[in-house]
């Protein structure tokens, strides 16, 4: 595996007509927004790869970054900077100035899907993008999967047969020279029913830290 420097992406994709024909009904409503395919943020060479499931309405599709400006964003961030992969402990908008070490947050799906649930199509679509960028990473990375639609995608990304990799909260399975680990998506469901609590993200966190071998921390 060879590392890329840039991962790949898109900002005038159109392949999925359905997902291209409904941003542009966003940007005429929300004129503001971003409401274009949402670039991955963070280290160019990280060695961890967070990977959500698609922006969100009023979150990555208003600011143009993944997790930022809403509630999913919020554990996250805080346990990133907690664990020394943000610079601080809070996303607002894309310009705010966080930096993220060794650590890049992307999305299977790119684009703000309707009612937030993309098509299988336009998950294929876009895995194409994730492969790529799946192939910028150095041996030994980690791939974090917040939720077994993402889990899904990339374990198809990696090639790998679905059935032999299922998943499960903290479940870790080596594809080739990368590790997947998985967890509950960081949403406010999740969250608020405490089907993920802070402590067992941190347990996640910690997993990762063992797997890369170093702590962010001390670099």
């Amino acid at each position: 595996m060879k590392h890329k420097n840039t991962p790949p992406f898109d900002i005038n994709c159109r392949r999925c007509p359905r997902l291209a024909t409904f941003l542009d009904g966003i940007r005429e409503k929300y004129p503001d927004y971003h409401g274009l395919p949402v670039e991955p943020f963070g280290d160019e060479k990280a060695r961890l790869l967070i990977v959500g499931l698609a922006p969100g309405m009023h979150g990555a599709n208003a600011t143009g970054r993944p997790f930022t400006g809403d509630h999913a964003g919020i554990i996250l961030y805080e346990t990133l900077h907690r664990f020394g992969f943000a610079s601080a402990a809070e996303s607002h908008s894309a310009d705010d100035g966080l930096i993220l070490s060794n650590c890049r947050i992307t999305n299977a799906v790119k684009c703000l899907p309707p009612a937030n649930k993309p098509v299988g199509s336009e998950v294929n679509e876009c895995n194409n993008f994730l492969a790529e960028e799946l192939s910028t990473l150095w041996p030994g990375s980690v791939i974090l999967a917040l939720g077994g639609l993402s889990h899904k995608a990339c374990v198809k990304a990696l090639t790998g047969r679905q059935k032999d990799y299922p998943f499960g909260h903290l479940a870790e399975k080596k594809l080739g020279q990368l590790t997947l680990l998985d967890s509950y998506h960081c949403s406010r469901y999740n969250t608020q029913t405490r089907r993920l609590t802070p402590k067992m993200f941190d347990e996640v966190f910690e997993r990762i830290i063992q797997l890369l071998g170093f702590n962010p921390k001390d670099r």
